[in-house]
C-alpha cells in the first residue's frame, strides 16, 4: 500500500492508499470531499470531473497512487460560499443546474478550459463540454453560462483574483 503525498485545494495531504483505489473514492471516502460525484465509473459522465495539475481528469477512472505529487482542485476548492468562482456564479444565474448532480464536473471541466483557453470560441466550449453528460439541462443554460464567462473572462471588469465586477 503506497503513502501518496499530494496538494488538495491548496492544502498538503500525507495518506495511505490501495493500489487499485480511485482518485474519486479516496476523495469522497477517505477525504470527505464528496462534491465530485459518481456517475457511471467508467469516464463516460463527467460528473467526477478535478483538476489534476491545472487539467481536467476523470477522477472514476484515475489511480489516487498515481496522483502523488500533484496538485488537485476539486470542486470544494472552486470558489467560496462568500465568494463564487465566476463559472459557479455564472452557472448559477443561468440556471445551468436543475439536479444539480452534475454541476460540479461541469464547473469543474468549465474552469479547466477558461484557465487554459481564457478566450474560447463556442466549438471549443462544446467539445470541451462533449466529456459531461446532463440528463436535466439540454445544455442550453450551461452553454449561455459558458458564453457569459468568457464575455466576462475578457472584459475590464474581470480582476486577478477570478471574481466579476
Amino acid at each position: 500500500m503506497p503513502r501518496i503525498q499530494l496538494t488538495i485545494n491548496g492544502e498538503t495531504v500525507t495518506h495511505w492508499v490501495e493500489d487499485n483505489r480511485s482518485l474519486l473514492d479516496f476523495l469522497r471516502e477517505d477525504l470527505g470531499l464528496t462534491g465530485s460525484k459518481h456517475g457511471c465509473d467508467l469516464g463516460d459522465c463527467g460528473a467526477c470531473t478535478v483538476m489534476l495539475d491545472d487539467r481536467p481528469r476523470l477522477s472514476c477512472i484515475s489511480l489516487a497512487a498515481l496522483a502523488d505529487g500533484c496538485d488537485v482542485q476539486t470542486i470544494e476548492g472552486l470558489g467560496r460560499h462568500d465568494a463564487l468562482h465566476p463559472v459557479q456564479a455564472a452557472l448559477h444565474k443561468h440556471v445551468g443546474a436543475q439536479c444539480g448532480y452534475c454541476t460540479p464536473g461541469i464547473a469543474m471541466r468549465l474552469a479547466a478550459l477558461l484557465k487554459a483557453n481564457p478566450s474560447p470560441s463556442d466549438d471549443a466550449i462544446v467539445s470541451a463540454l462533449g466529456a459531461n453528460i446532463c440528463r436535466c439541462t439540454g445544455y442550453t443554460k450551461i452553454l449561455a453560462a459558458a458564453r457569459e464567462i468568457v464575455d466576462h473572462w475578457n472584459s475590464p471588469q474581470h480582476s486577478p483574483d477570478g471574481s466579476l465586477a
